[in-house]
């Protein structure tokens, strides 16, 4: 049980280091995990409704340190952020309360399919003619080194972005940013920096309404989280230390390969 729990201390970290630094929020790590080794980390088996609450708890810790470190680093967007939650916390409420009628094989394949779409969208943004869009609010955000970052959205599309952000992050416990980073770089011409940074903030806001609802279904294995939590801790602050001294492009392609990666093991282990 020891070994178990340093393991999960060390998944928590990883995980949440790498979730930081793309703005997924580490989900995507700790939800396969968790359904495929709770028998050999916990003795017990974890079935996705509960590793999908357990992952949402954690990702409090995780968002909440990231956001902290991105904050000081002057690269949170709170003014579309908030926004952006307005429509993502309701909906992670609703989606968290359908991740019972994704169980075993179904909720293995319709992740790692949605992560293999994203993954493949982020490649074709390379290669596809950059669409130039008016938007009707555009932001100008100066983070704490004095470079200016311009971007702009318009308030139905952000909160449709929000609503599926939302939904995404109740029904897989994977924070929403595999949807909402591409989407704020490709839609709305964020930076990568900015991107990864706002949504963590936002994905922290939603955590919590999605984790609220599990926790009331029952669905949370606290000693999971016990073990989890510390590392996302450290995992989400490193992460967006690591994230500050990458290049954006680095960070796309960074996105890119845990996408790919994550939703073929998925496919392959719903298979």
């Amino acid at each position: 049980m020891f070994i178990g729990f340093v393991i999960l201390f060390l998944i928590g970290l990883v995980s949440a280091t790498f979730g930081s630094i793309v703005g997924l929020g580490g989900g995507i790590i700790i939800v396969p995990a968790l359904t495929l080794l709770g028998p050999a980390l916990l003795n017990e088996t974890i079935s996705s409704p509960v590793a999908v609450g357990t992952s949402l708890t954690v990702l409090i810790v995780t968002a909440l340190a990231s956001t902290v470190t991105y904050v000081k680093q002057g690269k949170v967007d709170f003014r579309s952020g908030w926004l952006y939650f307005a429509a993502s916390g309701p909906a992670s409420i609703l989606g968290a309360s359908f991740t019972g009628a994704f169980n075993g094989p179904a909720f293995q394949l319709t992740f790692g399919f949605f992560m293999l779409f994203m993954a493949g969208l982020m490649v074709a943004r390379d290669y596809l003619k950059p669409v130039h869009i008016d938007w009707s609010i555009q932001r100008v955000l100066v983070d704490a080194s004095g470079t200016e970052h311009r971007y702009g959205y318009n308030v139905i599309s952000a909160l449709l972005v929000g609503v599926g952000v939302g939904l995404i992050s109740g029904l897989f416990g994977i924070g929403g940013g595999s949807l909402f980073v591409p989407l704020m770089v490709l839609l709305f011409r964020y930076p990568p920096h900015v991107a990864t940074a706002t949504s963590m903030f936002v994905i922290f806001l939603s955590a919590i309404l999605g984790s609220a609802t599990h926790v009331a279904l029952g669905e949370v294995d606290w000693l999971a989280v016990a073990a989890l939590a510390p590392g996302a801790w450290f995992g989400g602050k490193l992460g967006a230390r690591i994230a500050s001294r990458m290049s954006g492009k680095g960070l796309l392609w960074l996105l890119r390969i845990t996408l790919f990666v994550l939703a073929v093991r998925m496919i392959a282990a719903g298979l």
